[in-house]
């Protein structure tokens, strides 16, 4: 009997250490566009004997109005994908720890928006208005360089822009157009732009891939995107393209800088790999990888630039801004009254 009682000790004790050995699961709720290198997850997954899932959960709305509606049980133990026009939405209902990364040294302070260390940033990038060069060139029209250009005459029928209430790069060119034009003159600027014969798409694939003369089979040879999509074009085509055949518009107050935030989740029960998981997205090995899959830049401001970033990829001067609170307060309206103008 006495034997029998020490076998079974045995076997709960090693059942017991095959068990601490198993790697725990850290989940990372993602808008769906997220993208990021194998190799570069599994580095940490191995680093940390975890297995990371990554929930993808729609564009970066969708994705927060789940994380709200689980807030008491949440779906994730990380968030990442948030971005400024969301931010003052996500603190107020109250989602994320506090977390001060050590890795924000490397951070520029203009895009620490969060004082509260709730949401750090991860990436930025600037939605602009881009331009087919040859078609402009055969057309003998000068391209866009402002965003009054849209509404004159010669620019009737050529632009394609997202609709703000279901696109994110739809979203950001509309509070472009309220920072420059005020609050009182971009409904006037809205209206012109219908007159002159504005063509909206649901997202930014429509857009770009459905309806831009430089990358599709149709008619519009402006459109709204990221100031990074000439250089993707050019990674993309493979040695098609030495330069890239579409350009982006710049000049100040032209376009709208996104910058996309990560955050522990409250009542994760994975706090120590949720820091660590944060710690490696603002670390140098993940902020290298972000460019060539997401077409934005790291945050970290010791990151090296892929080259075709380097030669091809545009920044905005002076990018128009808006305060997070400000969004938040007024999103639902501008979008209401965009609708209003642009759709009835």
């Amino acid at each position: 009997m006495k034997k029998w009682w020490i076998c079974v000790a045995i076997v709960l004790l090693a059942a017991g250490c095959a068990q601490s050995g198993k790697p725990a699961e850290l989940v990372v709720m993602t808008h769906d566009s997220f993208d990021i290198s194998t190799d570069v997850v599994e580095a940490f997954e191995s680093q940390y004997n975890t297995k990371v899932t990554f929930l993808k959960s729609g564009d970066a709305g969708e994705m927060l109005n789940r994380a709200v509606l689980a807030k008491n049980n949440p779906l994730a133990d990380v968030l990442y994908g948030v971005d400024n026009t969301f931010l003052s939405r996500a603190l107020e209902n109250d989602l994320f720890e506090t977390y001060e990364s050590r890795a924000l040294s490397d951070v520029p302070p203009a895009l620490i928006l969060d004082e509260t260390y709730q949401l750090l940033p991860v990436d930025w990038g600037d939605v602009c208005l881009n331009y087919d060069v040859q078609w402009f060139e055969d057309a003998g029209i000068a391209p866009p360089s402002a965003l009054e250009d849209l509404t004159a005459p010669a620019y009737e029928g050529l632009t394609v822009i997202e609709n703000p209430a279901t696109s994110s790069p739809g979203l950001a060119f509309l509070l472009a157009t309220i920072s420059h034009f005020g609050e009182q003159g971009y409904g006037t600027y809205w209206r012109a732009l219908r007159s002159n014969d504005v063509l909206v798409e649901n997202g930014w694939t429509e857009a770009y891939y459905g309806q831009f003369t430089a990358a599709s089979e149709g008619d519009r040879p402006i459109v709204v995107s990221y100031a990074t999509s000439p250089a993707a074009e050019v990674y993309y085509s493979e040695g098609q393209y030495q330069v890239p055949p579409s350009a982006a518009v710049t000049a100040p107050g032209t376009c709208f800088r996104q910058v996309e935030f990560v955050g522990i989740l409250k009542g994760t029960q994975n706090r120590r790999l949720a820091r660590a998981f944060v710690d490696w997205m603002l670390g140098k090995t993940f902020q290298e990888d972000i460019p060539l899959h997401m077409w934005v830049y790291p945050a970290n401001q010791t990151a090296e630039l892929p080259q075709v970033l380097v030669d091809f990829g545009a920044q905005a001067t002076d990018p128009a801004t808006i305060p997070p609170d400000e969004i938040a307060a007024n999103r639902e309206t501008w979008i209401e009254a965009w609708t209003e103008i642009v759709l009835r």
